[in-house]
């Protein structure tokens, strides 16, 4: 029998670049795109951050990241 392995979910940060926020919570990628961040695919989505990115296209970071994090099942206090 195999041990069993426990699952930790990492509350997504202002200082997460884009790209890993997005391969790392695929359900996440419908709240940006509702926010208005449509350059998922885009180079800066690899070396930008959320706050970043966020800030380029004039959202609330603190909201996207409180939605953000409610989406995976993190309570949004905990990324603050």
């Amino acid at each position: 029998m195999f041990p069993i392995q426990e699952v930790y979910i990492m509350a997504i940060t202002k200082d997460m670049s884009i790209i890993d926020i997005v391969q790392q919570y695929p359900d996440t990628v419908d709240i940006l795109m509702n926010a208005g961040m449509g350059c998922l695919g885009c180079a800066a989505a690899h070396f930008e951050n959320i706050e970043q990115g966020a800030m380029a296209h004039g959202i609330d970071i603190d909201a996207l990241i409180d939605a953000l994090n409610e989406s995976i099942g993190e309570p949004a206090a905990a990324a603050q």
